[in-house]
């Protein structure tokens, strides 16, 4: 039988620690950053313990905002989770998430996000793989040139730059699904006395205001394994973006590689030869509601969808998402209510993760045994849940 834990929020005593256990879980640089031993707003940090007082294992709750069709979602996302190898395989994980989930739930977080080293145990706690961030790998000199338009002037980037940069990410994100604000105590403490985000920032801008731009690391080298790596590169028109994706290809002659996290159908994207990329790098994502009337009422709807349907809901690690409910959706809008009995519909956490998050319609939830329904009741009813996605990440957390 294994033996009991003791789940709490870390105090500042036991940083030290949570420090070493991550350090030796991750493979991380000794070189300790000075937010690891200080209190840090804006996340809430938990540890398991055993009966000697050993911290066996931890986990980070990031309060973090998403936007969900024009509206910023409270989340939970996940990070840090550790377990010192000798309590692996003890339901240490499981007891630090639910304890951790109960936390978010009781501080008014709706869902719930995370970046999986390895996903079956956060599918035993009801998270689901719901997309990929995706990095990619260009040939520079594939990457289409163009004459500069005299109408747009493109210059480097300064630190009082940096919040008309954080306005334009929030008009290309705010009205997608699962994108972070960026916004609360957490980025505004990283965010103090921060001077550019990368080597260099180019921007774009059109009669005084900024259309465009991209933060970049030059790397090192100028020969054939050179490599250009674009942390982030946005822009609000076509023509911004031509112009954008043209100040990139000039590094053709010194960095052969270009190195970027695609944003699917942005206008950056759609102007790059993405027919030719090669995956760098693929980090799987997953989610899961925390409370699904919150999750439900609190993100934006696409103002056509309409309907309602009956769900039975089954949530072992979250029992206040356990039940039936009915879902109205009408004018943008939407919301959750208990109602008795069971719904011809009997739906897993995990299912409604795949549905929220529009990884899944509902025919295929069902053949993956995470939606129940009677025979001949056509399931596509659900995907009324689904309604505006699918999701999208562009943080590493």
């Amino acid at each position: 039988m294994p033996e009991p834990v003791h789940v709490r929020e870390l105090s500042t005593d036991d940083l030290d620690a949570a420090w070493e256990l991550g350090r030796f879980a991750f493979g991380s640089d000794s070189q300790r950053p000075a937010s690891t031993s200080t209190a840090v707003p804006g996340l809430t940090r938990y540890g398991a313990f055993d009966d000697a007082g050993r911290l066996v294992g931890k986990a980070v709750d990031l309060h973090h905002d998403q936007w969900w069709t024009g509206r910023a979602v409270p989340a939970a996302d996940v990070a840090g989770v550790a377990v010192a190898p000798e309590a692996r395989g003890r339901g240490v994980a499981r007891a630090m998430l639910t304890a951790l989930l109960r936390g978010a739930h009781e501080r008014g977080a709706a869902i719930s996000a995370l970046y999986p080293t390895v996903a079956a145990p956060y599918r035993a706690c009801g998270w689901e793989a719901a997309g990929v961030l995706r990095t990619v790998d260009l040939a520079t000199a594939s990457l289409p040139r163009h004459q500069p338009a005299a109408h747009f002037t493109v210059r480097a980037g300064a630190p009082a730059d940096l919040p008309a940069v954080a306005a334009l990410y929030e008009r290309v994100s705010r009205h997608r699904n699962g994108m972070l604000t960026r916004q609360g105590e957490l980025f505004d403490f990283f965010a103090a006395d921060r001077g550019l985000p990368g080597d260099g920032l180019t921007l774009v801008e059109a009669a005084g205001d900024l259309v465009g731009y991209a933060i970049w690391q030059r790397g090192r080298g100028y020969g054939a394994d050179s490599v250009l790596t674009v942390d982030e590169a946005l822009a609000t028109t076509a023509d911004a973006a031509r112009e954008l994706v043209g100040v990139l290809a000039s590094w053709a002659s010194v960095a052969p590689t270009l190195r970027l996290c695609p944003l699917d159908g942005d206008a950056v994207s759609t102007h790059l030869p993405l027919e030719s990329a090669r995956d760098h790098e693929r980090d799987l994502w997953m989610h899961r509601p925390v409370d699904v009337a919150r999750a439900v009422s609190a993100r934006g709807w696409p103002a056509h969808a309409s309907g309602t349907v009956d769900v039975t809901l089954a949530d072992p690690l979250a029992e206040w998402n356990t039940g039936t409910w009915r879902l109205t959706v009408a004018d943008g809008a939407a919301e959750l209510s208990r109602i008795s009995g069971e719904a011809d519909f009997r739906l897993d956490v995990r299912g409604f993760a795949l549905l929220y998050t529009g990884a899944a319609r509902a025919r295929s939830v069902a053949q993956a045994g995470l939606l129940h329904h009677p025979a001949g009741v056509d399931p596509s009813a659900l995907d009324l849940l689904g309604a505006g996605g699918p999701a999208q990440l562009l943080d590493y957390f």
